[in-house]
């Protein structure tokens, strides 16, 4: 649809509703599913799943450059081309989406992982009607409160390295690279600490990502150079990656099996919500204070959110040490 735009109100419709519904659709029931599915090694599989995003972003903004820039095709045949080439793999990633059988697992034993052989044999009664008593629990209330705050500044840096970039003076189509750079970094982001934090804890890594995310925003206006840039760009896009990739981990944690999908919606919905305003508010920022505002934003923002976060992890394990 994007391909026929030609006015800007046809564009907000195409990309930000159309769009955006079809990515939640796509993202946050798969995530559920495989939540539910591995249960042991949850940290891990999710950021496989979610890291998808950040290859994605790696590839799409080098191509788009190349077919818009560099060929003759135009602005409707690229996003064409785009279509073409996204329709096979989203038809393979949603025949690949199957729900878990269900087990006779309490949920100590699911969370630590327990095999236990599927009663396959008996009827599953389905709720239709939705459970939200996730809601009432503080821990789940703190923990959609932290990300959230942290949400308002995390997304900043991947809209605006760029047009920062160039005003240190590295040129347009290197600054652009920054970008590719933040998400092939988020990518391992992702995957890497999901696997320690499978051992370690979710909530110990992810309150971690947070706090060295906050450190690294606060940074940003201390690269001066293309250099510089370049490796604050690949330590931020790591560590906002770990964020990322353990939320629907710590939120699946405090659910029972039957609200997991629930848990992990209503994470990522309060989540978008913040986003959507945290961008303009960046962009206020810049426009009245510089991008040494913003750098103090994002590193506030993700801060606050690291404690909040902390908060919800007392919740649930009072000792410093323990695996949460």
């Amino acid at each position: 649809m994007t391909s026929l735009c030609t006015k800007y109100y046809q564009i907000f419709l195409a990309q930000a509703i159309l769009l955006g519904i079809s990515m939640s659709f796509l993202t946050w029931p798969p995530a559920a599913v495989i939540a539910r599915h591995l249960p042991k090694n949850r940290g891990l599989a999710l950021g496989l799943v979610i890291s998808g995003s950040s290859l994605g972003g790696v590839v799409w903004p080098i191509v788009l450059q190349q077919l818009l820039y560099h060929t003759t095709l135009g602005f409707g045949w690229t996003m064409r081309i785009v279509g073409f080439i996204m329709l096979p793999l989203l038809i393979v990633a949603c025949l690949t989406v199957v729900e878990a059988p269900r087990a006779n697992v309490d949920p100590v034993d699911e969370e630590n992982g327990a095999d236990q052989k599927p009663q396959e044999d008996e009827p599953v009664v389905t709720n239709k009607k939705a459970d939200l008593s996730i809601v009432k629990k503080p821990t789940f209330l703190l923990l959609c409160l932290g990300l959230g705050i942290g949400y308002l500044g995390l997304f900043a840096p991947f809209y605006y390295v760029s047009a920062y970039g160039i005003t240190k003076g590295v040129s347009s189509s290197m600054s652009f690279y920054l970008i590719s750079i933040l998400n092939a970094a988020s990518l391992f982001g992702r995957i890497l600490p999901g696997i320690l934090a499978d051992r370690w804890g979710h909530y110990n890594f992810l309150i971690a990502a947070l706090m060295t995310s906050a450190v690294i925003g606060f940074c940003w206006t201390a690269a001066m150079n293309l250099a510089g840039l370049i490796v604050w760009s690949a330590v931020y896009g790591f560590t906002s990656g770990a964020v990322m990739s353990l939320q629907g981990a710590c939120a699946a944690k405090i659910a029972t099996r039957e609200t997991q999908g629930t848990a992990i919606g209503l994470v990522t919905g309060f989540i978008s919500v913040t986003v959507l305003v945290g961008t303009p508010i960046a962009g206020q920022l810049i426009a009245h204070s510089g991008y040494l505002a913003l750098s103090m934003f994002t590193g506030a923002t993700l801060a606050a959110g690291s404690l909040i976060v902390g908060l919800a992890r007392l919740q649930l394990e009072r000792r410093i040490m323990g695996a949460v």
